[in-house]
């Protein structure tokens, strides 16, 4: 089996530490231990768990706090995984045969359509519309899922535009997936990280054949856990674990406790006000350094994610432009070739606002230099 490289994870792993300024993280400033688990009882309770193997799909009480978050599910409906990254690789891999067709929401985090390809399946891709809010065409999505679907990959919030789905959208693409009878992958690790108060409505529920995956990395600043999870129905769920088996087994002992406690609910509220505090402080860093380049620079105001999607005009390649950024500057960003859209770039605003405004201070250097 041959796998495209995965161009975003391996820009990013080489150069995310090498930088001055990386504003390429699509999350917000992670936590510290001390910081998650501010009761010195509990702290010490975690500190005297034993390193031993853990409850390979995760604890009866930690599933039972995912599904909380899912109405009507329960923690029969939960696989724990190392990450929603393990999460997506294992639903494609026990869903997917050679010659299946996947309607795949682009843009998006890559890693579906890499293994979509890597499996032997064939990509058609739904492609979301900036004058629709980065929502799909309807029409598009009707043309494109066929007998043929075996699966209708999408991600909401969505990365790298930091949208979310409307109502229709996700009902209609739930009519479309019950008509031929393929199952919706809905990747909602940036669900919790919205600007508002509401969390993003979950696939879950609204169609028999969902399964949902999620985690704590990007909405709760938590990405050193590696806590991921599936969503779906007990007998699926089962034949996951069956998989999981095969990849990283099972999560760590420490990922198993520290996992339970950001899910306390007094605890898992606080962490969604951190986020959409953090969100509501940066995010004007960004509008207003857009807003001062009304003729080079536009965007649509993300609704949910530390991402903003930013459409670069005057003819930039912003592959070239991230390599300039990064080598005169110190600044790393995500240039949209990684995404399939090679005009537009992905800022992150989740970290040190002080850090940020330096990075927009450097690229309007960058960007007044080569005027």
């Amino acid at each position: 089996m041959q796998i495209p490289p995965f161009e975003l994870e391996r820009w990013q792993s080489i150069w995310e530490n090498q930088v001055e300024l990386n504003i390429a993280e699509s999350g917000v400033e992670p936590l510290t231990t001390e910081e998650l688990v501010d009761d010195p009882e509990a702290l010490r309770r975690v500190l005297r768990a034993p390193l031993g193997y853990p409850q390979t799909n995760g604890t009866e009480e930690l599933r039972a706090r995912i599904a909380a978050l899912y109405p009507g599910a329960e923690a029969e409906n939960v696989l724990l995984t190392c990450g929603c990254s393990e999460a997506n690789y294992i639903v494609t891999w026990a869903l997917l045969e050679p010659g299946d067709e996947v309607v795949f929401m682009a843009p998006n985090y890559m890693q579906i359509a890499g293994l979509v390809q890597a499996f032997g399946a064939h990509l058609k891709q739904l492609w979301l519309h900036e004058k629709l809010r980065w929502n799909p065409d309807l029409d598009d999505l009707r043309r494109l899922v066929t007998s043929r679907t075996r699966l209708i990959a999408v991600c909401n919030p969505n990365n790298p535009t930091g949208a979310v789905l409307s109502e229709e959208t996700i009902e209609e693409i739930c009519a479309a997936a019950d008509r031929v009878g393929a199952t919706i992958l809905a990747d909602e690790v940036y669900r919790g990280g919205e600007f508002g108060d509401t969390m993003t409505s979950s696939f879950w529920g609204r169609y028999k054949d969902v399964l949902c995956t999620g985690g704590l990395s990007k909405a709760y600043g938590l990405p050193g856990l590696r806590t991921g999870w599936v969503v779906g129905q007990a007998k699926l769920i089962d034949r996951l674990w069956g998989y999981h088996d095969y990849t990283s087994i099972g999560p760590t002992m420490l990922t198993e406790r520290l996992a339970t406690l950001a899910l306390e609910p007094a605890r898992h509220a606080r962490l969604r006000q951190r986020t959409r505090f953090i969100l509501q402080k940066n995010y004007p860093l960004i509008r207003d350094w857009v807003s001062r380049h009304p003729n080079l620079l536009n965007h649509v105001p993300p609704a949910a994610g530390a991402i903003a999607w930013i459409r670069c005009g005057g003819g930039w390649k912003t592959a070239e432009l991230a390599e300039r950024l990064r080598v005169r500057k110190g600044v790393l960003v995500v240039p949209g070739e990684h995404f399939g859209m090679p005009s537009y770039l992905r800022l992150g605003f989740g970290g040190d606002p002080s850090h940020l405004q330096q990075a927009l201070s450097r690229m309007d250097e960058l960007l007044v230099e080569n005027q």
